[in-house]
């Protein structure tokens, strides 16, 4: 056997949940097929098979703790051929099989004995419900038993006890059953009170703890405008058809406000700081987070100096990151980091929302949905696709005057998108 143990997946990382198993028990995987999902306080990585073989054991199932170097399965390098099982040397035979483990496994002119291959957790799973496991039809690999077997099997014998009483009725008892219909409906309505208890994730917990201890140690303020999308939106129409025909991806508002989040963080730098004791630490670089909903959560990963990226390689490294986070395929290496965040919950339908900054930083950026709205423009009222903007900082290292100057100059850039260019 060869076991499955937790590898090294970052620095200061010890411990691992079990997010899914991708492989059954008793399955035959190739080699570099992906066994199951781990899940980090960073990201998701993925153990795959060392070589052709089955999955013998799974040791540690879904939602459970492991730490590295803890095996969490065990497996047995095999050939895929059509009489391969893997090895059963450690579950005892069955009484009434006294040559099943001593037949060829190329014999099959028994399929009753030597053709049904047990594996050992069905077989153990099997034995505590007092049910012999050969006479128990397999859906594995070559009609193998599975545990999932001997579950259905013993579900099905179980089921006969409770199942005579509904069909008790008759004329007579009419009254009877009128009399305990809400007795039935008050026992539906308790089933639909249960609840469950599941573990909360490695991210989710890394996300609480990280958002608390912003709440607890930074002195946080938001301060909010709005911006007229109209500009942007002109600009995007006019040229999103040649974009995608030129760099294969869409042209997003995203790039647009990455680029003006840079122009400001230019401008004023504290915004971009971050505090390491008593000191102040000022970035000349922009890493910018983009947060984004992923199939664990909410993740931010990075894109590393957005100063020097044109518009198509941060649509290309979003839609890039976006796919991973989907499919949980995020490296912990892609959300290290960051200077600054933005926060899209527009997306989701947000109007105005108060974004936690992610610490060590000390500023976030959020962006809301676009509406039209009736606004003031040279004394006249006119529509116009209007969008809130709110950045939460820490008032330790930045002013109320730079957080209210730098959020207008987002403004400034949006509303007058020619500003990028022209670095005005």
């Amino acid at each position: 056997m060869t076991p499955i143990v937790v590898p090294a997946v970052g620095e200061s990382i010890s411990e691992v949940q079990i997010s899914q198993w991708l492989k059954k028990e008793g399955e035959w995987v190739a080699a570099g097929t992906d066994l199951v999902d781990l899940e980090t306080e960073k990201a998701s990585v993925q153990i795959s098979a060392p070589a052709d073989g089955f999955l013998v054991k799974i040791l540690k199932p879904n939602d459970q703790f492991a730490t590295v170097g803890e095996q969490i399965a065990e497996f047995q390098p095999a050939a895929k051929t059509a009489s391969t099982s893997p090895t059963q040397a450690p579950s005892a035979p069955a009484a009434s099989q006294p040559t099943a483990p001593t037949s060829s496994p190329t014999a099959t002119s028994n399929p009753q004995a030597s053709d049904v291959r047990v594996m050992p957790a069905a077989r153990r799973m099997a034995e505590d419900n007092k049910l012999t496991a050969e006479s128990i039809p397999g859906s594995g690999p070559g009609g193998r038993v599975l545990k999932e077997d001997v579950a259905n099997a013993v579900a099905l014998r179980n089921t006969p006890a409770a199942s005579p009483s509904p069909t008790v009725i008759t004329p007579t008892k009419a009254p009877t059953i009128s009399t305990t219909a809400p007795s039935t409906a008050l026992q539906q309505g308790s089933q639909n009170r249960s609840e469950e208890v599941k573990p909360m994730s490695m991210i989710r917990r890394t996300i609480a703890t990280r958002l608390v201890r912003a709440q607890h140690e930074a002195a946080l303020l938001t301060t909010f405008n709005e911006v007229d999308m109209q500009p942007v939106m002109q600009l995007r129409n006019k040229y999103k058809d040649a974009f995608l025909e030129k760099h294969g991806t869409k042209l997003g508002f995203m790039s647009f406000f990455a680029k003006a989040a840079c122009e400001a963080l230019r401008r004023y730098p504290a915004v971009n700081a971050e505090i390491r004791g008593n000191n102040i630490v000022y970035r000349h670089y922009c890493d910018i987070g983009i947060a984004i909903g992923g199939g664990k959560g909410l993740v931010v990963p990075v894109l590393r100096n957005v100063e020097r990226m044109s518009f198509a390689d941060i649509e290309k490294t979003i839609g890039d990151f976006a796919e991973l986070a989907k499919n949980n395929r995020l490296m912990p290496e892609d959300l290290e980091g960051g200077t600054f965040t933005i926060s899209n919950g527009g997306i989701y339908g947000s109007l105005l929302s108060t974004p936690i900054v992610n610490p060590p930083q000390s500023g976030i950026l959020g962006l809301h949905s676009i509406q039209e709205r009736p606004v003031a423009l040279n004394g006249q009222v006119v529509i116009r696709p209007m969008m809130y903007l709110a950045l939460t900082y820490d008032h330790r290292i930045i002013d109320g005057r730079e957080a209210v100057t730098f959020l207008k100059t987002i403004k400034d850039v949006i509303e007058d998108p020619a500003r990028l260019f022209l670095e005005l």
